[in-house]
C-alpha cells in the first residue's frame, strides 16, 4: 500500500513535477495528492472516486494507466480496506453504459418524430404570420375589410334605361 503511493510519489518527482503544479492538472487538493502519494485510501472518498484520483494523477504524469491501476487495485487489497460490501460502482456504471446503448435504437425514431413536429410547428407560424400580418400588409384594402364603392361603368350607364 505505501509501495505504491511511494512509487508514484518518485515517479513525479523524476519527472520534476511540483504538487502545485499536480493539482493544477488534476483538480485535486494537495491533501488528496498526499494522501495517494502516502498510501492513505482511507483518508481518500470511496467508491469510483478514489480510483478517479488516482486516474487523474496517472493521466498527469503520462503513466501507463492499466498497469498502474492494476498496481493500485492490488495495493487497494492489500490494505484491507478492500470491502465486499462496499458498492461495485464500477459495475453499476457498465450497466448504465449498456442500457443507454440498448435503449438508443428506440430513441433515435423518436428524436425524429420530435423533429418532424418542431417543424410542422414551425411551417403553421409562418402561414400564419404570412397570412395575417405580411399579406394584410402587401394589400391593405383587399384584406383589411374595407368595401369601396363601385363606380358605375359607361356601358351599364348606358344600357340602365333599357332594362327598366
Amino acid at each position: 500500500m505505501v509501495q505504491f503511493g511511494h512509487e508514484l510519489r518518485l515517479e513525479r518527482e523524476q519527472r520534476r513535477v511540483s504538487l502545485e503544479a499536480m493539482c493544477a492538472s488534476t483538480k485535486l487538493s494537495v491533501r488528496q495528492l498526499l494522501d495517494v502519494e502516502a498510501g492513505n485510501f482511507r483518508e481518500l472518498p470511496g467508491g469510483i472516486f478514489r480510483k478517479g484520483f488516482v486516474r487523474s494523477y496517472l493521466r498527469a504524469l503520462q503513466l501507463d494507466e492499466p498497469l498502474w491501476l492494476e498496481r493500485f487495485e492490488s495495493s487497494y487489497r492489500a490494505s484491507g480496506l478492500a470491502d465486499s460490501q462496499e458498492p461495485d460502482w464500477a459495475g453499476f456504471a457498465e450497466n448504465v453504459r449498456n442500457n443507454r446503448l440498448a435503449g438508443k435504437s428506440s430513441g433515435y425514431s423518436r428524436k425524429w418524430l420530435g423533429v418532424l413536429g418542431m417543424a410542422v410547428l414551425v411551417a403553421l407560424l409562418a402561414a400564419c404570420v404570412w397570412k395575417f400580418v405580411l399579406l394584410p400588409r402587401m394589400h391593405p384594402d383587399q384584406h383589411a375589410g374595407i368595401s369601396q364603392p363601385v363606380s358605375a361603368s359607361p356601358l351599364l350607364v348606358a344600357l340602365a334605361p333599357l332594362q327598366m
